[in-house]
């Protein structure tokens, strides 16, 4: 089922039942998800390289939570990851915020998302000093995700920490063994966690509600060199949060999604109404200009160096790792198979009588 459809199908209900509650970043992102490559799209032209044979495509729009577009940034972030891997065992550790603050977070996202990042960055790091085998700077990369997999409001931050610090008085670098899958104490990571956004929302004056718990949720496991677990997050760090494929049906006002529920460990089924739907999607729609993937400690782009020069001691390629990604499909001539070259961009949208070619 094709998003743009289902939004030109619910559009105004969902505005008006969103009234003025609705956000200027989903405004914009709702008008460039219906009209994403559609006849409303301004026009690439694009020329066989061998027979001369010319077709015209539509622009995607380029919003990063569309689901079928920005294909081509997610993969320039896994291979730009990939190229700072470092000899550790890597970590994937996740920070949840409890469910009672998450009407909070929802109602001051430009600040508190910032403050949720960082506190998960804070904690590792804080972690890392302390560590009797690592006592150095920690490296992480980090991203936040705001949606569980049945699309409800579920903040939380995926950090991919190598167990490994660098101590810059003494210039060593040191790795923490991880036979036994291990890095940190989850308990110990979720108290002083939960401090550190505390103190983040009490440092933007806002009240917290009643209930809050004293026991808050850190998972921390094994994910061995760390490249499964970043080329997971970057697939879907540019694609919204549902492929369309995902997307089963669309009749009596009702949409209906697949998704995979962790617990029962099988396929699951929701479905809402049109608007409801729209609701659940368009929330997840980050603040303009908000950074949702960040690199900290040697991780961080200035370490480029640092990097580099461990990877030379250790005898690391990371090359390898990127080689296997798929590359990206090129555009190929339907009348004798060659590759096709953009020769032209942003052409305005044209009659409908004007042939054009979908996306590969």
């Amino acid at each position: 089922m094709i998003l743009s459809t289902i939004i030109a199908t619910f559009e105004a209900d969902y505005l008006a039942q969103a009234g003025e509650a609705i956000l200027p970043s989903q405004l914009n992102a709702l008008h460039a998800l219906k009209n994403c490559r559609t006849s409303a799209s301004p026009l690439m032209r694009a020329q066989c390289e061998d027979c001369g044979h010319a077709e015209f495509i539509p622009h995607s729009c380029g919003h990063r939570a569309c689901p079928h577009c920005q294909h081509h940034e997610s993969q320039q972030w896994i291979e730009r990851q990939l190229a700072k891997q470092v000899p550790a065992t890597y970590f994937l550790v996740t920070f949840t915020v409890p469910e009672v603050l998450r009407p909070l977070v929802w109602s001051n996202q430009q600040g508190l998302y910032d403050h949720l990042i960082r506190a998960s960055w804070e904690t590792v790091r804080t972690f890392a000093h302390n560590e009797k085998a690592l006592q150095g700077e920690a490296g992480a990369i980090a991203v936040l995700h705001t949606h569980s997999r049945r699309l409800d409001f579920h903040p939380h931050v995926h950090l991919v920490v190598p167990a490994a610090a660098i101590d810059p008085n003494k210039k060593l670098w040191r790795t923490k063994s991880a036979k036994r899958g291990y890095l940190f104490n989850h308990k110990a990571l979720a108290k002083v966690f939960r401090a550190k956004l505390l103190e983040g929302i009490a440092a933007e004056g806002l009240t917290l509600p009643a209930g809050v718990p004293s026991t808050w949720v850190v998972d921390c496991k094994n994910v061995g060199r760390g490249e499964k677990a970043l080329v997971y997050l970057g697939r879907y760090l540019y694609r919204g949060v549902i492929q369309e494929k995902d997307i089963v049906a669309c009749e009596n006002g009702q949409v209906t999604f697949r998704y995979h529920d962790a617990k029962r460990k099988r396929v699951a089924y929701r479905t809402l109404p049109g608007a409801r739907f729209l609701a659940l999607v368009l929330q997840h729609v980050l603040p303009k200009g908000f950074r949702r993937t960040r690199n900290d400690g040697f991780l961080h782009s200035n370490s480029k160096r640092l990097i580099a020069l461990l990877q030379w001691l250790f005898g690391l390629d990371p090359k390898r790792l990127i080689a296997q990604l798929k590359p990206r499909p090129r555009l190929t001539c339907p009348c004798c198979g060659a590759a096709m070259e953009i020769v032209q961009t942003r052409i305005p949208p044209q009659p409908l009588s004007v042939p054009t070619v979908p996306p590969s």
